[in-house]
């Protein structure tokens, strides 16, 4: 639980939710809370806080069961502007189910805001 931290987020996020758990513990980092925040906005999970331990932190994530499968994407992939479709039929399950979650200039986006700015960017994960 060392070498890539948001694989390390979307491993725990992903087991507690299979056992049924509604809330877990994941470490923190401004990148983990731009993820968590765009999770949270497509409604796959409830809310979190930040816990302070005196170690950089940890998030406590409220999980609500609306997750099927989430996992970052390796190696990070560029996407441009106009390929989104590709991407979305190589990751996503089926037409308008799940999120893409890219990295760009303007931050950490979804493909739906990436679209709407006109941006690409490279790939982080996926979320379904």
């Amino acid at each position: 639980m060392k070498h890539d931290l948001l694989a390390d987020v979307f491993s725990v996020i992903k087991s507690m939710e299979s056992i049924g758990r509604p809330e877990c513990t994941v470490p923190a980092s401004r990148i983990v809370k731009s993820v968590l925040e765009i999770m949270h906005g497509h409604g796959y999970i409830g809310g979190f806080r930040h816990i302070e331990d005196g170690r950089g932190g940890k998030f406590k994530v409220g999980l609500i069961g609306k997750i099927n499968n989430c996992n970052i994407i390796k190696p990070r992939f560029s996407l441009k502007k106009d390929e989104f479709i590709k991407w979305e039929k190589r990751f996503l399950p089926a037409n308008n189910v799940g999120i893409l979650i890219l990295t760009t200039s303007a931050g950490i986006l979804d493909q739906h805001k990436a679209k709407k700015e006109n941006t690409g960017g490279k790939l982080i994960a996926y979320v379904y």
